[in-house]
């Protein structure tokens, strides 16, 4: 059996999901500029690779949290939505 002390020092299942997906916003950001900066086609594709298995994780931490009602998100509106999708159709028009 632990002893109090032990037991305040034990870190739930919410804390420990909540400081995964804390590291891997950090790493995804790290690998994001690691890629972007790469000046070696093939260290670049590595890369990329690890960044895409590292949103895939953070996915999955994502989605097991939010099914638990631990990161819960507000559905976007839908007017702003449209507004977005047509200010960034027009850019991407213009930039053909």
């Amino acid at each position: 059996m632990k002893n109090p002390e032990q037991a305040g020092q034990m870190l739930g299942e919410k804390e420990i999901l909540n400081d995964f997906i804390i590291s891997q916003k950090l790493l995804t950001s790290s690998y994001n500029t690691y890629a972007g900066e790469c000046t070696n086609q093939q260290l670049r594709n590595a890369f990329l690779n690890i960044l895409d298995d590292e949103h895939a994780i953070q996915a999955n931490i994502f989605e097991n949290m939010q099914s638990k009602g631990w990161y819960q998100t507000e559905p976007a509106d839908q007017q702003k939505v449209q507004q977005a999708k047509q200010k960034f159709g027009q850019s991407q028009q213009a930039m053909v």
